[in-house]
């Protein structure tokens, strides 16, 4: 066998094969399988690029790997393995965009050129579901049963979408908002794509909590997907093009931070300078957006919310793996829950566990997801919460999943952070 470029080879040296990281894996915890671990990942990783192994022997472990990046945090040799994982993905996109037919290059391309980055078409497809949900269609799909044609992955996701704004509700949206005060901070939002699609709702009331703290907040023009759900699939060029449309947009005016909402948005937002690492024209540049960028938790912390309501309910944290093991994000989510009056918070075991959301992989990889959801949901049920907190728009979708297969849903309700801060504010 020939050996594989473009595999982060010189990386996989890093890793001795120690074992830190098998009980901080979710794959290897619910497949239980050395190729479905990190060390076993790199290790065949490694093969594959000496030639000793063929692509095809690689492309199960890699693709069933949630990215989730809780053995970086856990290894004692600090091994990059999203970089090897980044490399694999990218080696295997390729070979299979070689192998690929017409039909499935032409829906790779709807997704991730035409729909992801180009705002105007998420719009149509966010207006299709609202539409979908308004006119009672998604009621009398479930009810007579005319839902259960989709796969079951769809279909299970659909019941727990959220409802979704209206075309006109979102076009009164204020593109800036100005605290009645002393400006403590200028800061320019990052909407995303399906976040601002699917959960506008928390972006508005992440602007409203904002400007309540007293910050000038601007949703800059022309800023466009963040590019994870592009580089989770390999698709590194298409991320590295989204990637600079969004310093360049970002540059045009001065901001102190460029904020964020959702978990895995904010970790592709701080990987821009490794993503453009290798070209010194964009390097510098990606380096200062990167300086720029925080998760919403981490101003929120540095301001005096008006805290005026009592939320008197149990709560537990599932904190994203993106923010925790990327953006090394942990303290603030936390703080800011103990900063609700009567709130009582309760910390399940193995918190830092991935939930199995991951992006698209509960979409694409449904019953491994669902092995790891149901994990933590005998987590979630041990301190018999009222609330579950997130704060990734994907890890929030898996939780109100885990609830409904639990049957719990007339005593336990999953929100995003944004949403509980708002309500101790009196936010609508």
């Amino acid at each position: 066998m020939k050996e594989v470029e473009g595999l982060a080879y010189n990386e996989t040296f890093s890793c001795v094969q120690c074992g830190y990281c098998l009980p901080a894996c979710p794959t290897y915890k619910t497949m239980k399988k050395e190729t479905h671990s990190p060390r076993g990942r790199i290790n065949l990783v490694k093969m594959a690029a000496e030639g000793k192994i063929s692509l095809e022997q690689i492309q199960e472990p890699i693709e069933l790997c949630l990215g989730c990046r809780a053995c970086e945090r856990v290894c004692p040799t600090n091994v990059q393995y999203g970089m090897i994982l980044e490399s694999a993905k990218e080696v295997l996109n390729r070979k299979e965009k070689q192998e690929s037919s017409a039909a499935a290059k032409t829906f790779n391309n709807i997704l991730f050129k035409q729909l992801f980055p180009k705002k105007r078409n998420l719009a149509k497809a966010s207006n299709l579901l609202w539409f979908y949900q308004k006119t009672g269609m998604k009621k009398l799909a479930h009810k007579t049963g005319l839902i259960n044609v989709l796969p079951e992955n769809l279909a299970s996701f659909d019941k727990i979408i959220p409802e979704i704004s209206s075309p006109s509700e979102r076009k009164k949206r204020q593109q800036i908002l100005t605290p009645d005060g002393e400006v403590k901070y200028r800061i320019a939002f990052f909407t995303g794509c399906v976040m601002d699609a699917v959960f506008d709702r928390i972006n508005d009331l992440s602007m409203k909590l904002l400007q309540a703290g007293g910050c000038e907040v601007v949703i800059v023009p022309n800023q466009n997907c963040c590019g994870a759900l592009h580089s989770h699939s390999g698709e590194l060029d298409l991320a590295k093009e989204l990637a600079k449309r969004n310093i360049e947009t970002f540059e045009q005016e001065s901001f102190d931070f460029v904020v964020n909402s959702a978990g895995g948005c904010g970790a592709m937002l701080n990987e821009y300078h490794h993503l453009l690492k290798a070209e010194p024209e964009w390097a510098e540049r990606a380096k200062w957006f990167t300086g720029k960028s925080v998760d919403i938790s981490v101003i929120l912390s540095k301001l005096e919310l008006p805290l005026k309501r009592e939320i008197n309910k149990i709560v537990t944290y599932q904190p994203s793996c993106h923010m925790k093991n990327v953006q090394k994000v942990e303290k603030e989510p936390i703080n800011l829950l103990k900063s609700i009056k009567e709130l009582t918070l309760h910390r399940m075991e193995n918190e830092d566990m991935c939930c199995g959301s991951a992006g698209i992989y509960n979409i694409v990889n449904y019953k491994e997801s669902m092995e790891i959801l149901d994990n933590k949901m005998t987590d979630v049920k041990k301190v018999s919460p009222q609330v579950i907190v997130t704060t990734n728009p994907g890890c929030l979708l898996q939780m109100k999943l885990g609830i409904e297969r639990e049957q719990i849903q007339h005593k336990v309700e999953a929100v995003h952070l944004v949403e509980l801060l708002a309500e101790a504010c009196n936010i609508v």
